[in-house]
């Protein structure tokens, strides 16, 4: 167990500095060398993100449901790496943007039609606000400020993972994404469902 912790910590880190390249490489490539970055890199790059953030999403209702299987909760360690993962893929595209024409970009926020349900843009731009609120909390420093109020953010995870996966399967019809949210949503409910008959149960043993 020791050896398959000290493995975790090590994706941990290394999930990070990919991130951190991810961040510093891919706006830039994306608005000076456009030609590396084609349509398929493009869906490619998303579908990974939403693996990760389908492994973020999935993980912590596993480890709730299967507690007698002791390999699953250490993997809950890397919520925050593939986590971080994902949500730099996002948001690169975002600092993309914000190279070409940062005024527009933010101009384009207060209008209605940013968050007009049309082709479901509403969903999109709703999960890509999320990433970035996540990927800017997901440290230490934020825990200290933000206090009780961290957990609480971190709850925008489901708006990133829900918005992004049903912009995407609206949208395009990618039964992949489709199959993710059907798991995780099964995953979220049975999880649900234990814990609190786990807190009825340490609840009578007390009385």
């Amino acid at each position: 167990m020791r050896t398959y912790l000290k493995i975790i910590k090590y994706l941990q880190e290394i999930f990070l500095f990919i991130s951190i390249i991810t961040m510093m490489v891919l706006p830039i490539t994306i608005v000076f060398y456009p030609y590396f970055v084609s349509n398929t890199v493009v869906s490619k790059l998303y579908f990974i993100s939403h693996v990760f953030l389908f492994f973020v999403m999935m993980i912590r209702p596993l480890a709730d449901i299967f507690t007698n299987v002791k390999w699953i909760r250490p993997l809950v360690i890397l919520r925050k790496g593939t986590g971080v993962l994902s949500a730099s893929i996002i948001v690169s595209f975002i600092l993309a943007k914000l190279i070409v024409d940062p005024v527009g970009y933010f101009m384009s926020i207060g209008m209605l039609k940013y968050w007009s349900m049309v082709n479901y843009t509403v969903l999109a731009h709703l999960a890509d606000i999320s990433a970035v609120i996540l990927l800017i909390t997901s440290n230490n420093f934020s825990k200290r400020i933000l206090g009780d109020w961290w957990k609480k953010v971190q709850k925008l995870s489901y708006v990133y993972f829900y918005g992004s996966v049903l912009y995407v399967y609206l949208s395009y019809r990618d039964i992949d994404l489709l199959i993710m949210l059907f798991i995780t949503t099964v995953l979220i409910f049975i999880a649900s469902i234990k814990n609190k008959k786990r807190l009825i149960e340490s609840k009578e043993n007390v009385i």
